[in-house]
């Protein structure tokens, strides 16, 4: 039963001043408004007294509510690596995925793998049964492209968003935090966590002061033809190296990504995805070279192509054409024939070259003319 209202003036009002008076009166108004509302509902209704007061449990659930919407960084990278080790390993739908098993081959603790198969299982991509723990759900080979569904955490999105204005012209080569966090509106913890994993990835350099400078990409015309030029001359002669070594797991999920995205039709095939086998095949080419100087170059430049814009201009019959020349260099770098592989590496790397727009028009030489080499009895 709601409590009778109390009356509100226990004091004559003729003793108080016309100001107080009518505070007075507001407040005996807004309590018989409040008990009338008791009588017809059978309750008090909350007014703003009844406001909780702040609690560190209560401001704990709400930082763990924001959580819950936004995954965390290295549970993404994570999910990510947890993909790539079932490819490489050639799992099917329904293998088990054992927690420990999988922190194992990660490096990782237990608790990071649990909230990396917890994001995959929100995909749909592995799926929880309460006898037996964590499943594949789905087949890997057939859907190439389902790291392209992962959720990314705002770090990740604001850190593509300044590649895309970057690859845009819409960023100067020397940007500010304060600069982007009025930019994006963003603050400025989120700005620095974009910042530090782009200059993790050497697309960044860390300037004087609070600025940084964006590196050379190979985003423009020029810059391109630079970077095949580069490539041209390195990638081939890390075959070569005296200790190369091809990762056999690495290569057989390349192959299985490589074919499934090569049988999609124009219409299905995902850029995206292409990018993300070239850049893999090339860095598996990189990391298998045994002089490490050679390695870490070619794995820096790498890391441009990532940019967005790189494949702006290519049409898909050259992407496809382009997967058919990493299959045919992997059946002779899987036969060890390394020398027939990095001639064809030296002409994949030409052909891509001259379908760039306007690259053609640098004056580069021939199609053949560097791939051949004299033979040892010094005829061409």
């Amino acid at each position: 039963m709601p409590r009778p209202c109390r009356s509100v003036d226990p004091v004559p009002s003729v003793f108080f001043s016309p100001i107080t008076q009518t505070v007075l009166l507001q407040k005996k108004v807004r309590q018989s408004i409040i008990c009338q509302a008791t009588e017809e509902s059978g309750r008090l209704r909350p007014h703003w007294r009844s406001v909780k007061p702040w609690s560190p449990a209560r401001s704990r659930e709400t930082v763990m509510q924001a959580a819950a919407r936004r995954p965390r960084t290295n549970h993404l990278d994570l999910a990510q690596r947890i993909l790539d080790v079932a490819r490489q390993r050639g799992f099917e739908p329904g293998a088990r995925l054992p927690e420990q098993q999988i922190a194992s081959l990660c490096n990782v603790s237990r608790t990071p793998v649990r909230a990396a198969l917890s994001l995959l299982a929100e995909q749909g991509v592995v799926r929880w049964e309460a006898d037996s723990g964590y499943h594949l759900a789905i087949d890997l080979t057939a859907q190439p492209a389902i790291s392209a569904e992962l959720p990314a955490a705002e770090e990740d999105e604001l850190a593509e968003a300044i590649l895309r204005d970057r690859s845009a012209r819409r960023l100067d080569q020397t940007v500010t935090a304060a600069g982007l966090m009025r930019r994006y509106n963003a603050d400025r913890k989120t700005v620095l966590k974009a910042l530090n994993k782009l200059t993790e990835e050497n697309l960044l350099d860390r300037a004087p002061g609070q600025s940084w400078l964006f590196r050379r990409a190979p985003d423009d015309p020029e810059a391109q033809g630079e970077s095949y030029e580069f490539r041209l001359l390195l990638e081939p002669a890390a075959i070569l190296t005296p200790g190369f070594r091809l990762d056999g797991a690495r290569a057989a999920a390349l192959r299985q990504g490589m074919e499934a995205l090569s049988a999609l039709p124009d219409g299905a095939f995902d850029t995206r995805e292409f990018q993300r086998l070239d850049i893999d095949f090339h860095g598996m080419i990189a990391d298998g070279c045994a002089n490490h100087f050679l390695a870490d170059a070619l794995s820096d430049h790498l890391r441009l192509r990532r940019l967005p814009g790189i494949y702006a201009g290519v049409n898909v019959f050259r992407l496809k054409q382009s997967l058919r020349e990493h299959l045919n260099m992997l059946d002779h770098l899987e036969s060890r024939q390394y020398e027939v592989a990095a001639d064809l590496l030296r002409i994949h790397l030409r052909l891509s070259r001259s379908q760039r727009p306007q690259a053609a028009s640098r004056g580069a030489p021939a199609l053949f003319g560097m791939i051949s080499r004299p033979d040892r009895r010094g005829n061409n």
